[in-house]
């Protein structure tokens, strides 16, 4: 089994530079790519495109002194170890061609399973276009109205982990503020310039005949499907977005509208501020839904400031709920996913999946669980539309690996495996830690988080080194997420309990 050899961890004081000093300074390879697969969790592909004879183990490394962060980043010693640590482990080569990624949304090829999310990030025909340029295979327009829209500023705020990147992100940013006609002339303009990408249209009405209205146009215009946006927290006022999303009546009755607007595929777009989303999705079948879209936002507030008692971002004084997004919000879509891929009365319509994805690996999370396509905008506003690189080669890497012949045969395989209960768990066996002593570096981690949140199953050597109690132990692994070096494991035995 392949263990990663780099994390993030190894480059926290990486930037990921727009034209980075770094590959500017080597006349040999493209250390700014390199970093940036390994920071998105794509060492393997990095490695495979790494030259045979390293021109990194007699260099002066010009790239460290040019870079913004003048010593602050390894990169001499992150290439080495692409090298000669993760390259001689891969299991295949990546694939010359992107043929393995080839998909389909309701029948409409993709060329990949990537799309952008219906956001900022797909506003405009400019941004749109670079982003098909890079490669993604289509995007989900920002949702189109005939409201009036003005956006406050600032409009965003975040949520930051310990090494001060963002982990959770919130908006108050609303629809697209382009006229109906102006978001009409962009499709036309992208449909025909790039005949082979795939144009999302979202849209929102006001009552039954904007939502048939609105899809009719999108259909007359180029767009290659419709997504119905029912789940917007920040136009939930007078029975708009997520409003919508939380009463399965509304949702089949506007699914029904834009369904007779147009004959091109109907996704719904769902709201996660319920409790179950099966009952909307069934609504949204009964009223003529080719596919569903999960999940929006989650309603949230981000940070209080402890002198003005505004939470952020705050607008003169004043700030509201918003839609909270990023990697944080992960686990809570990819538990709707399942849900909705695990109803039988939504069985063969089409998932697209939303909500946290940043690299490849979370992606196929997704679509193991029953996602047919990848919808992406947190981690594009952070990183830009190059990540696009890294979800290409590492799913495509991951695909040739473990023998698949397209994506869609791994779409589902995690299903069985979840539950919506714990009462299906077996419970008596253990799973024991195991500890690798030579990589401890004697922190104590462990056996503060064990006697305090565990069992007191650890206490610290005379060397400073962890002693395991195993009569004590009942294998709750609190142990392994803690350690910051990563030196306790699962056994990978099971132990029958007395």
């Amino acid at each position: 089994m392949y263990v990663r050899k780099i994390y993030r961890t190894d480059m926290l004081s990486c930037a990921l530079c727009h034209e980075a000093p770094c590959s500017k300074a080597c006349a040999r390879i493209d250390p700014a790519a390199l970093l940036r697969s390994i920071w998105f969790d794509d060492e393997k592909a990095a490695s495979f495109r790494f030259p045979e004879e390293n021109p990194c183990a007699s260099c002066a490394a010009p790239c460290e002194a040019a870079c913004v962060r003048a010593g602050k980043v390894p990169i001499r010693n992150l290439m080495i170890r692409l090298h000669d640590e993760v390259k001689p482990e891969l299991e295949a080569a990546l694939p010359d061609e992107e043929g393995l990624l080839r998909s389909e949304l309701c029948g409409v090829p993709l060329e990949n399973p990537f799309l952008l999310a219906s956001s900022v990030v797909a506003s405009t025909y400019d941004m749109c276009a670079r982003a098909f340029e890079a490669g993604w295979a289509g995007a989900a327009f920002k949702t189109v109205c005939s409201l009036d829209i003005h956006e406050a500023s600032p409009r965003f705020s975040a949520v930051r982990g310990d090494n001060g990147s963002i982990i959770g992100f919130k908006n108050i940013e609303q629809l697209s503020d382009h006229s109906v006609a102006e978001n009409m002339e962009i499709f036309r303009r992208l449909k025909e310039n790039y005949p082979e990408k795939f144009i999302l249209a979202s849209i929102m009405g006001q009552n039954e005949a904007e939502w048939e209205e609105l899809a009719g146009l999108c259909e007359e215009n180029g767009a290659d499907a419709v997504e119905l946006n029912f789940s917007c927290p920040n136009m939930a006022d007078g029975g708009l977005g997520s409003d919508i999303g939380q009463v399965p009546e509304l949702v089949e009755q506007f699914t029904a509208a834009a369904r007779r607007g147009a004959k091109i595929p109907v996704l719904a777009k769902l709201t996660p501020n319920v409790a179950s989303m099966k009952p909307a999705g069934e609504a949204a079948r009964r009223g003529g839904a080719d596919g569903i879209t999960a999940i929006n936002t989650i309603k949230s507030i981000t940070g209080v400031n402890l002198h003005t008692y505004v939470s952020s971002p705050a607008v003169h004084g004043m700030s509201a709920v918003g839609g909270y997004s990023g990697n944080a919000v992960r686990p809570i879509a990819l538990r709707f996913l399942a849900e909705l891929a695990q109803d039988p009365a939504l069985a063969g319509m089409h998932l697209s999946a939303a909500g946290g994805v940043e690299n490849w690996s979370d992606a196929l999370e997704f679509i193991l669980l029953g996602a047919g396509s990848i919808q992406v905008t947190t981690a594009v506003m952070q990183y830009g539309y190059r990540i696009i690189d890294d979800l290409k080669a590492g799913l495509n890497m991951y695909l040739a690996e473990a023998g698949f012949s397209c994506v869609k045969e791994a779409t589902g395989l995690a299903l069985d495996s979840v539950s919506e209960t714990t009462n299906v768990l077996e419970r008596d066996t253990v799973v024991f830690p195991r500890f690798v002593r030579k990589k401890c570096i004697g922190c104590g981690r462990c056996v503060i988080s064990c006697a305090d949140g565990g069992h007191q199953a650890i206490t610290f050597g005379p060397d400073r080194k962890p002693m395991f109690h195993g009569r004590k132990c009942v294998g709750c692994h609190l142990c392994v997420l803690v350690c910051p070096q990563k030196a306790i494991r699962p056994a990978g035995k099971r132990i029958k309990m007395q």
